[in-house]
């Protein structure tokens, strides 16, 4: 078995990219407590990319029970943050090892049931104990998030809304982040569009074009709540995938301060189609204010890695469009020199965290409590 690293980051089976690109997000994992590197090297030591998934199921299940299995015997000594660490570890491990089924496969159906509970357990035991919240979206479909209150916070506390995009759970910022926002005195409220079930009703939800509608809604959840300073709530949506964090931000006025893709993702999507059309139709290029992205009510902050799926150049040009409305706007590209260029920062997410978290903070912290 080989590791290859390049300027995008770790490459372990050069012909199977997708599984490449998991595999990094969990070596990444290793530096936060959502994996450890000689489970994950022992795992992959076992697995073969062209069975179709098989093995990679097979391994990371296995791997995953026996942290789960570890975590509930430390809990029953009486050993609590040992129980949390592998309780950690085995959220991330259910999740790798669903990530190449749909959601209506049992294998992913069962993995995710488990990983569940293992993230309730994780919370439900944090000091201050966290929360599964409900929250209200669309009819019948709700969406569900785990919040955690800021250590020894008196009164009401700031808190950074962590938003799962399309495809990206809420359990992994329980260790990609939360400790982020611990350590800053932010309380932490993941959430992600996937509902409370395992299955079935987000393919039902996941192509609506209204997904911003999503951020007001967890926004106003948030004003509720007694123990929130509604003037000091930031939220972070870190994947590319899509833009409607952004689009939601840019419809509210009340976040204090944001961290996503700033509607480059969008931006990037409409000029690839501009360019289409403008080529069957020359007349069509009065289109082009469309590239124009909308006006956000708070200081914005885009990171993306050299080696992301955009092209630097890409990139830039876009940052420079979205800059003519909003003046409050900033861009960090993370170069392959210093890592964490991957797509997602997947391959030095610590390095991201610690530049985005103290970003967010000089923001809240400059709000007078």
């Amino acid at each position: 078995m080989k590791i290859h690293f390049g300027p995008g980051g770790w490459v372990q089976w050069p012909d199977s990219e997708e599984f490449s690109i998991e595999f990094m997000r969990l070596l990444g994992a290793a530096q936060e407590g959502g994996s450890m590197v000689s489970e994950c090297l022992l795992a992959a030591s076992r697995i073969d990319p062209t069975d179709g998934g098989d093995s990679w199921y097979r391994e990371w299940i296995r791997m995953a029970d026996i942290s789960n299995e570890r975590a509930n015997a430390a809990f029953k000594r009486g050993h609590v943050l040992t129980a949390q660490s592998n309780w950690l570890r085995a959220i991330n491990y259910y999740q790798a090892s669903a990530f190449d089924f749909d959601a209506a496969d049992k294998k992913q159906e069962h993995a995710l049931r488990t990983m569940r509970a293992c993230a309730r357990r994780y919370v439900a035991h944090l000091t201050p104990a966290g929360e599964v919240v409900e929250i209200p979206w669309l009819n019948g479909y709700a969406l569900e998030g785990y919040f955690l209150p800021a250590p020894a916070a008196s009164g009401r506390a700031p808190v950074v809304v962590c938003m799962g995009e399309p495809g990206h759970r809420k359990e992994e910022y329980l260790h990609k982040a939360a400790r982020y926002a611990r350590d800053r005195g932010m309380s932490m409220l993941a959430v992600d569009l996937l509902g409370s079930g395992t299955c079935a009703k987000f393919d039902e939800v996941v192509g609506r074009s209204d997904l911003e509608t999503s951020v007001g809604h967890v926004m106003d959840y948030l004003t509720t709540r007694d123990d929130v300073d509604e003037r000091r709530i930031a939220i972070l949506g870190d994947g590319s995938g899509s833009s409607f964090v952004a689009r939601g931000v840019a419809l509210d006025n009340r976040f204090a301060a944001a961290v996503c893709d700033g509607g480059i993702w969008d931006m990037h999507e409409r000029s690839f189609l501009m360019n289409r059309l403008s080529l069957n139709s020359p007349g069509s290029n009065g289109v082009d204010g469309g590239l124009v992205g909308r006006k956000f009510h708070c200081p914005v902050l885009i990171t993306m890695g050299e080696q992301g799926w955009l092209e630097r150049d890409c990139v830039t040009d876009l940052f420079e469009r979205l800059k003519i409305a909003n003046s409050d706007i900033s861009l960090k590209i993370f170069e392959s020199s210093e890592t964490a260029a991957a797509q997602g920062h997947r391959d030095n997410p610590t390095l991201a965290s610690e530049f985005i978290f103290d970003w967010m903070a000089d923001r809240l912290n400059s709000i007078s409590a």
